[in-house]
């Protein structure tokens, strides 16, 4: 049982009117000598170095590896050829093909034709698909074709070496020559041409060298065989030479460098979403390995040649390039502990269903034991002999495993748990299996998971939410009232929805509430780490790249400042200041669709007392009442209802009259009409991104939600699982909104209620110690628009009189972007720091004093 512990508090003060992060600022630099209080202190901060706080993990903060965004091939994995074994699918992507992203090209008077063949003649029965070429070139000429890598082309650097392999056959009696070039659309070369002869109709792997003679980001790979006859290749590649740390089939050099300059304490991987969703099915020898099947890491070990390729869960082709051992390897490399994450046997991420197959769910349960035996076991064993064989027969040191994630189902989910847990345990007595509570932050689905998980013994529960800067300001003390005896929670994945600096102190605010709590969370993670530039299907991102630069998020700059300034122990602390008091929903009404037609009659909004406040029924065949917001969906007003006709629109949010007070009723009645969802009927609309709304049959129609959006950012507020809308059925809807309290009925019957009453604190701090120095680390964070004079009490310390002092501050509305990185951290050394002293901390700033003791 972890030993008592104290909480940081905040008096409760109502602002009259504190702008909250929203309005900008200019950016504040820190001063080399202390700030003169213009006011008396509006904020106080008092440490108890005195007292035992709870030690920190070093698995406090890490990082979580999804191949979301593109973040693996054409990412983090630093292959440059795109589709380098012609496996690419319409399952991957509608309109895919073998040849996509490959176009053929012809040196002279070369001519032949390109063909993809999963044919008998393949490389590998994972890698079953081959190009063919069918050359007929006379002397001197050539056929063959061209890859522009990921993006707009291939990134090379004057100087620099690049390692070309390529598997080839040819029926070709006197063997087929072939050349290798990168040149670009204009023709220009940055390399000379390689070549080479292919002899023999087996597969043979021929590799070389270029060294760059130029610079340029838009090169393209130029693959040609001259002469006559059949020519195949699979596994075409290109790597830089310099990868981080220099290894064959390695990571990018620049992306890996940023993720090991966070300092983080553990790797999660390899997912998300795309551990346990799709099929279950296992490789068929006739029929090959069914696409988008589960994550399964056996797949992604061995040569690279003979891995299987996947259809990722984010709509695109996993080559698995980027396997289970490369992950252990990365881990090693940057010093964090390896976590990997295998599947539940439950679809996740806002799906329903669960294997009904006993023995498909034990080979996964095996999977699961062999996977420990990849990473710890001896060289003798049968995966430890695997993991020798690729070059590390030193073990891995796993010593955690999470079992799952964010499955909808907590009754399925528990009795897998169980079953995967006790099969480890058994053999495996000192790993930790790490249970999961679904995809949000609170619910049904949430409370069950957790009860599941007290009942079950879990040692540790992983959370994930992503919600708006206004909840994290909101929950900085979620943590302090879980049971200190019951599982420790990690945070696996979490995030403000934007890029802003806004959101970054949003996450720093939360992060100090993170550490304070060390008893109880354990580990924590944001996500997702990486994104393409031109290919994101998710925002926020950490790190962002495009084929040859990268930069960080504000997130990132938060996260390295905290990865890097953590501590060994809280330093109990407590801090009084003002913070934002709940105001009543206000606002006008709103009507919005979600791929789907609906239509809306009889809106109705009345006062308590009964007294209409607002009536349309649309009888009149117009609707000059409401107002677009959205801008999309086709919205009229005909036969007597306010109708949206665009399936394919995905927000049509259409804003009715302010409602002029906080206490009101909005009844009406919605209709379905065709689509793949429900629909939407918001209240308090203020602006396109700021409302509420009740969104019924959402999620492909398998659950309803309200949600609450702040400057587009949303989360969730009421969840209810398993519920759809029938189509052509009119549904009576009520919405009672009495200040902050809401509360919500279907058809007469009272569906779910919610109080938005949290506390809003934009001053938050934490003070840890760091045992190997001695240092104070105190961490501020000021998410408003006016600055924080605060009186700082160490407590009974000796201290040198000068600290470290590190600021990330400037417009909340700050990005860093492809051009620009405005918000950086800025170092400087402090003097006048005493026991007791007094500090102006900017506005939207987030800082670390690290205080030297004596």
């Amino acid at each position: 049982m972890p030993a008592p512990r104290s909480f940081t508090t905040l008096a409760v003060t109502v602002l009259a009117a504190a702008p909250l992060v929203t309005a900008p600022a200019a950016t504040a630099a820190p001063t080399a000598a202390p700030t003169a209080a213009p006011t008396a202190p509006g904020y106080t901060i008092t440490a108890r170095p005195a007292e035992v706080g709870p030690a920190i993990a070093d698995t406090m903060h890490g990082i979580f590896f999804e191949d979301i965004n593109d973040a693996a091939d054409g990412g983090l994995y630093a292959e440059l050829v795109r589709n380098r074994s012609f496996e690419f699918t319409g399952t991957d992507r509608a309109g895919w093909n073998g040849l996509t992203g490959w176009t053929t090209t012809t040196q002279g008077r070369g001519s032949g034709t390109a063909t993809t063949v999963d044919g008998s003649a393949r490389l590998d029965e994972r890698n079953r698909t081959y190009l063919e070429l069918a050359l007929t070139s006379p002397a001197g000429s050539a056929f063959g074709v061209r890859n522009a890598g990921y993006g707009d082309g291939i990134a090379v650097q004057k100087g620099k070496r690049y390692d070309f392999s390529v598997w080839a056959r040819t029926d070709a009696r006197n063997g087929t020559p072939l050349t290798l070039v990168l040149d670009d659309a204009a023709g220009k070369r940055y390399t000379s041409p390689q070549h080479l002869v292919v002899r023999g109709d087996g597969w043979v792997k021929y590799t070389g060298t270029f060294t760059a003679t130029a610079t340029t980001n838009a090169a393209r790979l130029s693959v040609l065989g001259s002469g006559s006859g059949t020519l195949r290749l699979d596994m075409v590649s290109l790597f830089p030479r310099e990868t981080f740390k220099n290894r064959p089939n390695g990571l990018r050099k620049d992306l890996a460098e940023k993720i090991a300059a966070l300092n983080p304490g553990f790797l999660r991987f390899p997912g998300g979403c795309i551990v346990n969703t799709g099929s279950h099915e296992a490789y068929d020898a006739a029929a090959g390995y069914p696409r988008a099947r589960s994550y399964q890491w056996k797949d992604t070990v061995g040569p690279v040649e003979t891995r299987a390729t996947n259809a990722n869960f984010w709509g695109y082709n996993q080559s698995y390039g980027l396997g289970y051992f490369e992950y252990f390897q990365f881990a090693e490399d940057i010093g964090a502990e390896p976590v990997p994450v295998v599947p539940a046997m439950l679809t996740g991420c806002g799906q329903n269903q669960a294997t009904d197959d006993p023995e498909l769910l034990q080979r996964h349960v095996q999977d699961a034991l062999d996977l420990i035996e990849f990473a710890n076991g001896p060289v003798t064993s049968t995966w430890g002999r695997v993991r020798a064989q690729m070059g590390h027969p030193a073990p891995f040191g796993v010593r955690r495993i999470g079992v799952g994630n964010e499955e909808n189902l907590p009754a399925e989910y528990a009795a897998n748990f169980v079953t995967f847990r006790d099969a480890i345990e058994a053999r495996y007595p000192d790993i930790t299996v790490i249970a999961n509570s679904g995809p949000d932050d609170s619910g049904a689905v949430f409370d069950a998971h957790w009860a599941a998980a007290r009942a079950n013994g879990a040692e540790v529960v992983d959370e994930h939410y992503y919600n708006s800067p206004a909840w994290f300001l909101q929950n900085n003390g979620r943590y302090d009232s879980y049971d200190r005896s019951g599982p420790q929670v990690f945070l696996g994945e979490y995030a403000s929805l934007d890029s802003k600096l806004s959101n970054a102190l949003a996450e720093a605010a939360f992060m100090t509430g993170l550490e304070r709590n060390a008893d109880v969370v354990t580990m924590s993670s944001y996500a997702p780490l990486l994104a393409h530039v031109d290919n994101a299907q998710w925002k926020p991102d950490m790190i962002w790249f495009d084929n040859d630069q990268s930069w960080g998020s504000t997130s990132y700059e938060v996260q390295k400042l905290f990865m890097n300034n953590v501590g060994d122990r809280v330093v109990p602390s407590t801090a009084t200041g003002a913070v934002l008091q709940p105001q009543p929903i206000g606002g006008g009404i709103g009507l919005s669709t979600w791929a789907t037609a609906a239509s809306y009659d009889d809106v109705r909004v009345s006062a308590p007392d009964g007294t209409a406040l607002f009536a349309d029924d649309f009888s009149d065949g117009n609707a000059t009442g409401w107002t677009p917001l959205a801008g999309t969906g086709t919205w009229s007003a005909a036969g007597g209802a306010y109708t949206q006709s665009d399936t394919a629109a995905l927000n049509t949010l259409v804003k009715g009259p302010d409602v002029g007070t906080s206490d009101y009723d909005l009844t009406l009645k919605a209709t379905k009409t065709a689509g793949a969802e429900g629909f939407l009927v918001a209240f308090g609309v203020e602006d396109s991104g700021n409302y509420y709304w009740w969104n019924l049959g959402g999620w492909n129609n398998t659950r309803s939600v309200v949600e609450k959006a702040t400057n587009g950012a949303k989360e969730t507020l009421v969840a209810r699982e398993n519920q759809s809308i029938t189509t052509g059925r009119t549904y009576d809807l009520r919405i009672s909104v009495r200040g902050t309290k809401v509360t919500l009925f279907l058809d007469g019957q009272e569906w779910g209620s919610f109080d938005d009453d949290a506390v809003t604190e934009p001053f938050a701090q934490v003070v840890t110690r760091d045992d190997a120095t001695g240092d104070l680390i105190v961490k501020v964070v000021n998410a408003q628009s006016t600055p924080a004079v605060t009186r700082v009490d160490l407590g009974d310390v000796r201290v040198k009189g000068k600290a470290t002092m590190t600021v990330i501050s400037g417009d909340p509305e700050a990005q860093n972007t492809r051009s620009a990185q405005p918000v950086e951290p800025v170092t400087s050394t402090v003097s006048g720091i005493r026991p007791t002293f007094t500090r102006t901390f900017p506005a939207n700033s987030v800082t670390v004093l690290r205080i030297p003791t004596t």
